[in-house]
């Protein structure tokens, strides 16, 4: 129950961020220039990021648990030491903040820049929206193969996916606008330790590791991470005031 409880989470708040990234692109590129030519090319990201989780998705639960839990193990902890990073440059101001709304003004800027083609299907909407939503997708789909491969719940995670993207895209489309108020680098913050918590947990396990009260050890790696992580962000204040 606890390792799928995590999975759940982990899987939701991780598509939670990248589904407010992708849409804060669909939004500045559909209300600017029509919704047609931009939902073309979110439903065409969708099949292609639903036919890479088909595909490879198989292949990764055929591995042997040893393998795929090293494999994966691995991956999600460079998958999420990234975030933590990034996470905690933004947290020390040393990185700027993600700005949805200025991001969405460049969006709306460049779209209305753009030329306008006399055909049925706009292009420059199609290309765009349909890229973003597949980068950020990527991710997504990346986080429910690997979590859901390592404890042969595929299903679930994808669920958790697909209930965070909608939430995403019901509270967008509700407000019109970016979702500004998120706080997305709290959310990638928490992503990112439990990302690498997991990666531990699970590369630990493969190569024969006893954790000391099996599950209950990622409490432990979780507050391990956390600790170190904001005694981090606390260190790296103060050299970015020296240096200004």
């Amino acid at each position: 129950m606890g390792g799928s409880a995590f999975l759940v989470l982990t899987t939701f708040l991780a598509s939670a961020v990248e589904a407010v990234e992708a849409l804060t692109i669909v939004l500045a590129v559909g209300t600017t220039r029509g919704w047609r030519s931009t939902l073309y090319g979110v439903g065409a990201a969708g099949i292609v990021l639903g036919a890479v989780t088909a595909i490879l998705g198989p292949a990764l639960t055929s591995i042997p648990i040893e393998s795929l839990q090293v494999l994966v193990g691995t991956l999600l902890v460079l998958f999420g030491l990234q975030w933590l990073y990034k996470a905690i440059l933004r947290a020390a101001g040393l990185k700027a903040q993600r700005d949805e709304d200025a991001a969405y003004t460049r969006e709306v800027a460049e779209a209305e820049q753009a030329a306008r083609p006399a055909g049925r299907v706009d292009w420059y909407s199609f290309t765009l929206s349909f890229k973003g939503v597949l980068l950020e997708g990527l991710e997504v789909v990346f986080i429910v193969l690997t979590f859901g491969a390592a404890q042969h719940r595929i299903g679930l995670a994808a669920a958790a996916a697909v209930a965070a993207v909608a939430f995403v895209v019901a509270a967008g489309f509700v407000v019109r606008k970016p979702l500004a108020r998120v706080p997305e680098n709290a959310l990638k913050f928490a992503v990112g330790i439990l990302l690498t918590s997991f990666g531990i947990f699970w590369a630990g396990e493969g190569v024969g590791v006893h954790w000391p009260g099996e599950d209950a050890s990622l409490l432990a790696l979780i507050a391990f991470l956390v600790l170190g992580s904001l005694a981090t962000v606390l260190v790296a204040k103060p050299e970015q005031v020296a240096s200004a």
